[in-house]
């Protein structure tokens, strides 16, 4: 078992920023490739980064790329989403996720998910 926790989450206006964190407990954390999604009301859950368990890959949708940027400290266990230039449709709950599989993390079949952290983007 993997447990996630995510905080960060916050009131931004846009054009802001915030960081994201994601602590990750119960198996050995640098074994798993970590990412983040998002699901805004009435929509369903997206991709957002995705990072493997090296660091040395990252992925990110086409709708952040440039201003998200995804991190790993694999001596704390974490993984980091540090959110630049937001704007209001980055609004939603963001969600952490892990796997041993890179592109089942990509994909979100994975079964580790953390909570969840709101990130609200106003105008």
């Amino acid at each position: 078992q993997v447990q996630l926790v995510e905080s960060g989450g916050g009131l931004v206006q846009a054009g802001g920023s915030l960081r994201l964190s994601c602590a990750a407990s119960g198996r050995t954390f640098s074994n798993y490739a970590m990412g983040w999604f998002r699901q805004a009301p009435g929509k369903e859950r997206e991709f957002v980064a995705a990072i493997s368990w090296s660091g040395i890959s990252t992925y990110y949708a086409d709708s952040v790329k440039g201003r998200f940027t995804i991190s790993r400290d694999n001596a704390k266990n974490t993984v980091y989403l540090q959110m630049n230039s937001l704007k209001p449709e980055d609004t939603a709950v963001y969600y952490c996720n892990a796997d041993r599989n890179l592109l089942t993390v990509v994909a979100g079949r994975n079964d580790y998910w953390g909570q969840g952290t709101q990130v609200t983007v106003s105008s």
